[in-house]
């Protein structure tokens, strides 16, 4: 299938609806996080959008190109933020660890939600389970990097990097639902098994004032 003659452009609305490439993007996203890859479809993002089927081939030129800009947000939604707090500039590996785990609290550095169904979708098809398993690969290259930068010996980095990472991850797969003051209460102990050694208190601290806002949502 072809879309309209005209030069696709992804900024401005197509001349026979007033939605934009940014519409259909975040209406995919919120159908994927919902629904599941499957119902990504173009009359399903449509109908979303109260929009002609036929404006979709303005933006994209088929379902796999849009499928691909679901990922590529992914990657900068999700794997970026990772990255450059892991390799933030800190005072000292605790407060390096805390920039990493603000990540994990905070919903506009991290989509859990997103993670997690972009996760199931590469079960399904393996050129996304090899999108997803290279960017595994670089955020935990990145937390092994922080790791080694505070002096761990590369073969330990590596399996604390792993070590923060899965748990992490199998913490969201779980579903695990506590308050962020639930788990604040255990911060000093989540550091302890990462770090292998106390925590500095200053940083401790200045990491709990920093997030003292998002109490009361879910972690």
């Amino acid at each position: 299938m072809t879309g309209p003659s005209a030069v696709r452009n992804d900024r401005h609305p197509s001349p026979i609806s007033k939605s934009t490439k940014d519409d259909w993007i975040a209406a995919a996203v919120d159908i994927l996080i919902l629904e599941g890859i499957d119902q990504v479809k173009i009359q399903v993002i449509s109908k979303r959008l109260g929009v002609s089927r036929s404006s979709f081939y303005w933006f994209f030129k088929d379902i796999g190109e849009l499928q691909d800009e679901l990922l590529s947000y992914w990657l900068r939604r999700n794997t970026g933020p990772v990255i450059e707090r892991a390799m933030r500039p800190a005072k000292n590996l605790t407060e390096a660890v805390c920039n990493v785990f603000e990540c994990w609290i905070n919903p506009s550095l991290f989509d859990s939600s997103l993670d997690t169904v972009v996760r199931f979708w590469a079960r399904k098809d393996p050129n996304v389970r090899s999108i997803v398993e290279q960017a595994d690969r670089q955020r935990i290259e990145a937390l092994t990097h922080m790791f080694s930068r505070y002096g761990m010996k590369d073969g330990e980095a590596f399996i604390r990097a792993r070590v923060l990472y899965f748990t992490q991850v199998g913490y969201f797969a779980l579903e695990v639902r506590e308050s962020l003051e639930t788990r604040t209460k255990h911060l000093r102990n989540y550091l302890l098994a990462h770090m292998g050694s106390e925590p500095d208190e200053s940083a401790l601290e200045a990491y709990i004032r920093r997030i003292e806002g998002l109490k009361g949502r879910p972690a």
